[in-house]
C-alpha cells in the first residue's frame, strides 16, 4: 500500500506525545483520522487543537467505555496508550496489568467483534529486552524485561500474535527506543531529553540516576511518526525495532543539550536504580529492509530541531 489515502484510522492516545505527531503525518498522507482519549481533568493544561479535520472520541481505555463507538467503521487502529511509565510500574504491577494488559484485551475483543483487523502497536525497544547480551539489539533477542512496564509490553505482543493466529489480526509491532520532541509532556517521569532541556531552560537542578554512563537509544519523534505511518501501510504482520541504531550515555545527552542551548545548571548524581538497563541500543536493519524506513535525525540534529521548535512555540516549561 503506497499511502493511507481514504483509510479510516483510529489513534488510541491521539492527544499524547506520539499521537499528536502521528496524527499530523496521517492527515498529510490522506487518511481519515479519529482519536480516542480519556476526558481531560479540569486541572489539565489546555492542548492546542489538531491541525486538520480530526474526529475526537473520549472514553475509558481501561474498562472499554466508549471504545465501540470509536471503532465503528474503522479500517486501522494505532494503539499508543500506556497508563504507566517504566520508572513507576514496579510499584504497582497489578495496576499495570489491570490497566494496560486487560485494557488491550478488551480492545482486541471489541476489534474482533466489529470486524477491525489491522493494528499497529507501540511497544518498547528500551524495556522488552532487559539487559541485552548483544549490541545493537536485534528483534530475535530474548525478551527478559526487568520492569513491569516491559513485562506487560511483551505480554501485549504475545496476545497480538495469538489474535493473529486465531482471528486473522494483522498486527505490526514497533519496539520504539526513547523518543523525544514536541508535545512530550511527562516531564520528570519519562523523557530524558525533554526533562533535561526543561530544567536547563528554567535553571533547575538536573538529577541523573547513576553516574551518567547508562547508554540508551534516542530517536526524534518525527522519525517515529514516519515509522508508524509506514507500518500502517503494511499488508502483513511484523515486529520492528525503531531507534537511531546508536547508543548515547546520559552524560552525552547533557553535553549535546548544553551545546545547543548555551545553558548550564547544577547536576546531581543519584544512586543507581535496579530497574534501569545499563546499556542498550537497537539494531534497525529489519525496519530498513521491510518498512523502507531509516531515521533522518542524529541526536545532535534532533536536539537542535527540538530546541528550535520549542523556542518558536514559546513553551519554556514544556507543559
Amino acid at each position: 500500500m503506497n499511502s493511507l489515502t481514504g483509510t479510516r484510522v483510529l489513534v488510541l492516545g491521539g492527544r499524547g506525545f506520539l499521537g499528536r505527531n502521528l496524527v499530523d503525518v496521517l492527515l498529510r498522507d490522506g487518511a481519515s483520522v479519529r482519536t480516542f482519549d480519556r476526558q481531560p481533568s479540569s486541572s489539565s493544561t489546555d492542548q492546542p487543537a489538531f491541525k486538520g479535520n480530526v474526529e475526537e472520541f473520549e472514553g475509558n481505555f481501561i474498562d472499554g467505555q466508549g471504545l465501540d463507538a470509536a471503532l465503528e467503521n474503522v479500517d486501522l487502529v494505532y494503539h499508543l496508550i500506556s497508563t504507566t511509565v517504566p520508572s513507576g510500574s514496579n510499584a504497582d504491577p497489578i495496576g499495570d496489568v489491570t490497566s494496560n494488559l486487560a485494557g488491550t484485551l478488551r480492545l482486541l475483543k471489541a476489534m474482533s467483534r466489529l470486524g477491525v483487523n489491522r493494528l499497529v502497536y507501540a511497544s518498547s525497544g528500551g524495556t522488552v529486552y532487559g539487559n541485552p547480551c548483544v549490541l545493537p539489539v536485534p528483534e530475535w533477542h530474548t525478551l527478559q524485561p526487568i520492569s513491569s512496564y516491559g513485562v506487560v509490553k511483551v505480554a501485549v505482543e504475545n496476545y497480538l500474535h495469538l489474535y493473529s493466529e486465531l482471528h486473522g489480526l494483522q498486527a505490526n509491532v514497533l519496539r520504539i527506543s526513547n523518543p523525544y520532541g514536541m508535545h512530550q509532556r511527562r516531564i520528570g517521569t519519562q523523557g530524558v531529553i525533554a526533562t533535561f532541556l526543561n530544567k536547563l531552560v528554567n535553571g533547575q537542578t538536573i538529577e541523573i540516576w547513576g553516574d551518567g554512563s547508562a547508554v540508551r537509544d534516542y530517536i526524534y519523534v518525527a522519525d517515529v511518526a514516519r515509522a508508524l505511518l509506514l507500518a500502517g501501510r503494511r499488508e502483513k504482520s511484523g515486529t520492528f525495532n525503531i531507534g537511531s541504531g546508536v547508543g548515547h550515555s546520559l552524560n552525552d545527552v547533557l553535553r549535546v543539550l548544553r551545546k545547543q542551548t548555551g545553558l548550564e545548571t547544577e547536576v546531581r548524581y543519584m544512586p543507581h536504580r535496579k530497574f534501569d538497563v545499563s546499556q542498550t541500543f537497537l539494531d534497525i536493519e529489519r525496519a530498513r529492509e521491510k518498512l523502507g524506513w531509516t531515521p533522518f535525525y542524529t541526536l545532535e540534529e534532533g536536539c537542535a530541531r527540538f530546541c528550535q521548535l520549542m523556542e518558536r512555540a514559546r513553551e519554556p516549561a514544556l507543559v
